[in-house]
Formats: C-alpha cells, sequence, structure tokens
C-alpha cells in the first residue's frame, strides 16, 4: 500500500521524520508529497499528476493552518484520482481560518471565548465595547504555532494593530483576554473520533500565549472527563479524523474551545506523554484506506 504526506517539509522536519519512522516500523513505504511540487493535470482520461505520477492510496495532509489555495486544489485532486484523504478538503479549509472554525463550533453548540469579528476601522470601538474594553486579543483570521495573536492593552497598541493587521478583505478577530493565572490551557489530540492524549501547556513567564514553540511547557493530563469529550465534540463539528484541539478551562467549570487544527504538531505531546503519536497516525491512515 501506497502511503503520502502531504508536507511543505522534509524529512528532517520533526514530525514528517516521525512518521517516516513510524512507517518504516510497519515495514510501509511513505512518500513525501510537496504541494508545490506535484502538478495536477485534468484531461478526456480524467484527473493525473504530470510526469506520469500516480495517486497514493492514502495520504495525510500536513500543511498547517496557513495553508495554501493550490494546495487545497491537489488535495481535491487527489481525490479526484482516488486518494483516501486523512481528513478531507473541505474539513482543512474550514479549520485553517479560525473565524470559520469558531463558527462551526458554535453551530455544534460549543462554547468559545468572546470574539467579535470586523474588517474596517470604524468597528473597533463597537468591538472593544461588547468585549469589556482592553486588554483584548487580536487575531488574523489564519496563522499558527502562536504567530498572528497579539495582546492589546490599550489604544495606543491598538492603533498599531489597526495598521499593521486590520484588512478589510482578510478581515480581524478580536477576543476578550483570558489571563494566563486564571485559566488553564489544554492542548487534546483527537484521532478517529476518540481523544488519545492531552497535555496541559503553561506559558513561559511574561506570555500569555502558551504554545510549545514559543517556550510553553507541557504536561501530561488525564483525559477522564469534560475536556476529552469537548475535544470529540469540536472534531466532529469539523468533521475532522484528526485534530488538535486547544480548549481553556476558566475557573472551575467553564471550558471554551479555542481553536481546532488540522494538522496537529506532535513533538511536545510525544516527549511529555510516551505516546507514540506518529505510530499512531500512521495505523489510522490505514484504516481509513481499508475502511475505503
Amino acid at each position: 500500500m501506497r502511503l503520502a504526506v502531504i508536507s511543505v517539509q522534509g524529512q528532517g522536519y520533526h514530525p514528517n521524520r516521525r512518521l517516516l519512522e513510524a512507517a518504516a516500523a510497519r515495514g510501509l513505504e511513505l512518500e513525501l508529497m510537496h504541494p508545490f511540487q506535484t502538478w495536477c493535470a485534468l484531461d478526456q482520461g480524467g484527473a493525473g499528476l504530470l510526469g506520469g505520477r500516480s495517486a497514493p492510496q492514502v495520504a495525510l495532509p500536513r500543511v498547517g493552518s496557513t495553508i495554501s489555495p493550490y494546495t487545497l486544489i491537489l488535495l481535491r485532486h487527489l481525490e479526484l484520482m482516488g486518494c483516501c484523504l486523512v481528513n478531507r478538503p473541505g474539513p482543512v479549509e474550514t479549520a485553517s481560518f479560525k473565524d470559520r472554525c469558531l463558527q462551526s463550533l458554535v453551530a455544534a453548540g460549543i462554547k468559545v471565548p468572546d470574539t467579535v469579528m470586523i474588517n474596517r476601522p470604524q468597528a473597533w470601538a463597537a468591538a472593544v465595547e461588547r468585549l469589556g474594553g482592553y486588554p483584548l486579543v487580536a487575531k488574523l483570521p489564519q496563522g499558527r504555532q502562536g504567530r498572528g495573536v497579539a495582546l492589546v492593552r490599550d489604544e495606543a497598541e491598538a492603533e498599531l494593530v489597526r495598521r499593521m493587521w486590520l484588512r478589510q478583505r482578510r478581515g480581524l478577530l478580536l477576543q476578550r483576554y483570558l489571563p494566563p493565572e486564571g485559566r488553564r490551557d489544554i492542548r487534546v489530540l483527537v484521532v478517529g473520533g476518540r481523544a488519545a492524549a492531552a497535555v496541559e501547556l503553561t506559558p513561559p513567564p511574561g506570555e500569555f500565549r502558551a504554545n510549545v514553540h514559543l517556550g510553553g511547557r507541557a504536561r501530561a493530563i488525564d483525559l477522564a472527563g469534560e475536556a476529552g469529550r469537548l475535544a470529540q465534540r469540536a472534531a466532529r463539528a469539523l468533521e475532522l479524523e484528526v485534530a488538535g484541539v486547544d480548549l481553556v478551562r476558566e475557573g472551575e467549570n467553564m471550558y471554551y474551545a479555542m481553536e481546532v487544527n488540522h494538522s496537529p504538531g506532535f513533538q511536545g505531546l510525544e516527549e511529555a506523554t510516551g505516546l507514540d503519536v506518529a505510530g499512531l497516525l500512521i495505523d489510522h491512515a490505514l484504516k481509513i484506506a481499508v475502511r475505503a
């Protein structure tokens, strides 16, 4: 069986290297497909790839939240050629945009932080008032690993964000600020509808973002209880087979779904939990291929 990972990263990138190792341990060969080095063709015979390349039987998209329009075209094209995708193009596209992701979560009855979506400076003051004033968090619709997220503490910082980030065609998300000392940040890995592992993330000193790539510390936690159930609901709401669900617990019982990532990084998760996440993903890709 031919398996592929669709990624812009090379073999040296940790998740891809781990996936290659996991496939090899199962006697499988895993192909890395770069979306900008794989070109689609259509003719009377149907769909194909330039250079006479054939589609793999199953592919795992690992392209991050800043996915390009061409990559989505490639995913749809591979599906047209009969390839089984772990995370289909529509859900991948929805999860790639924070605003669309939040809308899908709310449609499923899942609580999200108070959020206002604006695309012009004239809406800023009304948005700040609705969110209860400063500080607040500004987020670009697309971004990953904590990039494109800023804490806005006053009008001077707001003016800088408006000038640098606010674009009419792209829009901007403003959210109520949840201070680190009053919350718990939780990342749950969901595979095939099941919460497989979870970590609590602690931001580094002086930082409000808890991302591991920004120096956040990850600690394995028990999946029993509301966090695991909520993560499973969030992955279902986005129709994702594989998802990294970011939750925040405010106080004792209030959980919010912050984001659902269709291509979650798992280095910190493997290190904190000891779980073979790469092997879990390869095994699930094989299940999907067999199921199809």
